[in-house]
């Protein structure tokens, strides 16, 4: 892929903390225009690696470019070419919606003549024209959300950082956000998300798993289903979940929770349905429903974990 085409380039970066290694030689390409996902459990080095690409963090290793630049030796480059929101929506609850914006637009040094019309988006895109006067620390979790979203746009950055910015944030907020995050990359904004919940990376174009600082995997949501699922999932309703799953796992079926449900991991689902039926209800679980389920990206994520 010609450089030109690529908003991200990192090789081999990392960052130790003492003798923890937060990020080990995380290596990945992101396109321009392109939404990525960085997805992991907390802990994994997400956030860390996000840091090091904005210019907030030194690496200890590797190398890397963001928009052209290099994260080491040109952080203060990188800082103005890209926006930046964190899980705690980074705005100041002591200052109005609309003081918020101005801050914001000072601080990305938006040109005066931009000002009223940046403004008036970001209100718009927010919902909020109606609370600019309002105090921030008043507004619904979702409305904060998107004000955040705006603030961090305010300078029409080429490549957006997100880090895990729908954490307890409501599942329709958190849908909605991603209608606006889809709407920037297709006007041409390179996007940067990171997320623990994995049913959000089917919003991404490309997706890069991480765990324990180590990218497992990377590719396009349904060419990681094909290339890591190799084997079948059951999905399994009970009348007691967490029972349920102690029981399969005691006989040696590979299982996990999926929300309400189990999801058994088997070689063949059709042959395998009538054994788990009776191992669960030997023991007293009550099977409610069980049948094949298409593989979700949680579950290419705990076999790959399992494999490693």
């Amino acid at each position: 892929m010609p450089v030109s085409d690529l908003a991200v380039d990192v090789a081999d970066l990392s960052r130790t903390f003492g003798d923890f290694v937060a990020v080990d030689r995380v290596s990945l390409q992101v396109k321009k225009g392109e939404i990525f996902g960085f997805l992991g459990p907390n802990g994994a080095g997400k956030s860390t690696t996000i840091r090091m690409l904005c210019g907030l963090l030194t690496p200890t290793g590797g190398r890397g470019t963001v928009g052209g630049y290099e994260i080491a030796a040109e952080a203060e480059s990188i800082k103005k070419i890209i926006g930046y929101m964190s899980q705690r929506f980074s705005l100041y609850d002591d200052l109005t919606v609309e003081e918020n914006i101005d801050f914001f637009g000072g601080v990305y040094r938006v040109l005066p003549e931009k000002k009223k019309a940046r403004k008036d988006w970001v209100l718009e895109m927010a919902g909020i024209e109606e609370k600019r006067s309002v105090l921030t620390r008043s507004l619904a979790t979702g409305f904060k959300q998107r004000l955040a979203l705006g603030c961090a746009v305010l300078h029409e950055p080429s490549v957006l950082f997100l880090d895990e910015p729908t954490s307890g944030v409501d599942p329709l907020s958190r849908r909605n956000f991603w209608d606006l995050i889809r709407e920037m990359a297709e006007r041409g904004t390179t996007v940067f998300v990171t997320t623990h919940y994995m049913e959000e990376a089917d919003y991404c174009d490309r997706l890069g798993l991480i765990y324990r600082g180590r990218i497992i995997a990377q590719g396009a949501p349904m060419e990681l289903r094909q290339r890591y699922m190799k084997r079948e999932i059951l999905e399994i309703a009970t009348d007691r979940t967490v029972e349920g799953l102690e029981v399969l796992l005691k006989n040696g079926i590979e299982s996990a929770v999926f929300g309400s449900t189990l999801h058994a991991t088997v070689d063949d689902a059709e042959g395998a349905a009538p054994n788990i039926r009776r191992v669960l209800e030997a023991q007293g679980v009550s099977v409610e429903r069980m049948e094949k389920a298409a593989p979700t990206l949680e579950d290419v994520f705990v076999a790959l974990i399992e494999a490693s």
